[in-house]
């Protein structure tokens, strides 16, 4: 174990010991087999159980927030800010088994991949004339779609997990406590899962443009299969570019919106440019995540704020001359507080996370994209960086820098591989910080331990250069500790 983690996860381990509430869950006793068999015999059963899977999306702490804390605090992007030790343990890369964070994103997406299996295992056997078969595949595909997204989440976090392929109908713990798959049987799974989705009546559009974005359709898979195919261990950039092609050719004919800043107004979703976004609608619907976020002026209140813009961040929209993305991104404002990174002293400036831009009380409106086409033209520009085709690369990387006024890259640059390479990771954070990527990209360009060891961030309390003291066992994150103590099947990631 790293000597940074011995005392942290020393001090933390007496706070896990005993059940878990996944463990609790998994003690039942199953409901009766007639029970279950009468929950899923109707056409809008299986609706109701799929719109179910959905709402994971909207339930989840990880696909809420969380996320942005285990790629943009975790990496370069921004600072913990608030009050929560478990949250500056991520920013610092000190964080142990016992995190509740890693227990919570843990837990919470298997709980996605349950709803996900008990769809695919419940729809093909009603027989409800109500469901027609178009209907059926259709719902088949959605479950098998979420099923992949969720796992691509585990694996990129933590490599190989235990692969849960059916519906939790046992207790017996020689079918719940699973061990590791590797994580090529987890990406092989993902991408069996999604061609099977695609193959399977998946539709372009659902129509409605607040129902298309909101589900699963063709454009959504090859989305993900294009991000699958880049980030497994061994990427398939020709796979790469065959998906991202199909996203940007797509008869659902997504296009960048000509503005920058309505992707994150809150009044322009489920724009042209939108492939999938959650579908927070305020009120009883709503994200509680900008409250995280806001400056007093937009939240309300005065209390300390999480996920902070670093000086990292904020320097290269600066060395770039972005001030189109840098102001749809960050919001300076003069605070009550003092912050160890921008002023310790009440009364300094400090930048806030602004992508998310209305609080609304806890119930905000403001939604995060799953999939955006900017997103996957960069992927694209970086497959065919990869596949040695620099220059075409460099013209896909010109379509995202001119919606914003910054000037097309030099020739000199889009002739060399290599300095392309680092132009396409560049304008991937300026496009989507605080879009939950950071780490991903850091991970798959191998820069990640380089990166986070070269950064010049002053801890202004002491004056003193902040140590990040990244190692290759900061890549990946720990199995909880609740996993490990329930399941002796599970080996923990080097730490």
């Amino acid at each position: 174990m790293k000597k940074k983690h011995i005392i942290l996860y020393t001090l933390g381990l007496s706070l896990t010991f005993g059940l878990s509430s996944c463990e609790k869950y998994l003690d039942i006793e199953p409901i009766s087999r007639e029970t279950v068999d009468d929950a899923y015999a109707t056409a809008s059963q299986i609706e109701a159980a799929l719109a179910g899977a959905y709402e994971t999306f909207q339930s989840s702490d990880y696909y809420v927030w969380d996320n942005v804390l285990f790629q943009d605090v975790r990496s370069d992007n921004y600072y913990a800010g608030g009050d929560n030790p478990e949250i500056f343990a991520i920013d610092k890369l000190e964080i142990i088994p016992t995190n509740g964070r890693v227990f919570s994103a843990w837990s919470s997406i298997y709980n996605g991949i349950l709803k996900a299996n008990t769809v695919l295992e419940r729809a093909p056997a009603i027989t409800d004339p109500a469901l027609s078969e178009e209907r059926r595949a259709q719902i088949i595909s959605e479950a098998a779609f979420l099923r992949a997204y969720h796992y691509f989440n585990l694996v990129k976090m933590w490599g190989g997990v235990p692969l849960v392929l059916e519906a939790t109908k046992s207790t017996d713990p020689s079918a719940v406590r699973l061990p590791r798959a590797t994580a090529e049987e987890v990406y092989n799974q993902i991408i069996a899962d999604l061609q099977f989705a695609l193959d399977n009546r998946l539709p372009d559009t659902f129509g409605e443009a607040n129902i298309t974005k909101a589900r699963a359709t063709r454009g959504a898979a090859n989305a993900l299969l294009a991000k699958v195919y880049a980030q497994k261990p061994n990427p398939d950039y020709n796979k790469v570019l065959e998906h991202a092609e199909a996203v940007i050719n797509s008869p659902a004919g997504y296009t960048l919106l000509g503005n920058y800043n309505h992707l994150f107004d809150g009044n322009h979703y489920n724009n042209d440019e939108s492939i999938m976004e959650v579908q927070f609608l305020g009120g009883n619907e709503g994200n509680w995540g900008p409250q995280m976020h806001l400056p007093p002026s937009v939240s309300g209140d005065t209390w300390r704020k999480f996920v902070t813009p670093s000086h990292n961040l904020v320097d290269a929209f600066d060395a770039e001359g972005d001030e189109v993305r840098k102001n749809a991104t960050i919001l300076m404002e003069v605070v009550p507080w003092a912050d160890e990174f921008w002023g310790n002293q009440t009364g300094s400036e400090v930048p806030f996370a602004y992508k998310w831009r209305n609080a609304s009380g806890w119930a905000s409106a403001d939604r995060q994209y799953i999939f955006r086409l900017a997103d996957i033209i960069l992927l694209k520009a970086e497959a065919l960086n990869e596949l040695n085709r620099p220059s075409e690369a460099a013209q896909e990387v010109n379509r995202i820098r001119k919606r914003v006024g910054l000037d097309e890259i030099p020739q000199t640059v889009a002739a060399s591989q290599t300095q392309m390479r680092e132009v396409i990771l560049k304008e991937r954070r300026l496009e989507l910080a605080q879009e939950a990527t950071r780490w991903d990209d850091l991970r798959r360009y191998n820069v990640a331990i380089e990166v986070m060891n070269s950064l010049n961030e002053i801890d202004l309390r002491t004056g003193q250069r902040v140590n990040y003291n990244a190692t290759e066992g900061d890549l990946l994150l720990p199995i909880p500790q609740q996993e490990i103590n329930r399941n002796p099947a599970l080996q923990q990631n080097p730490l």
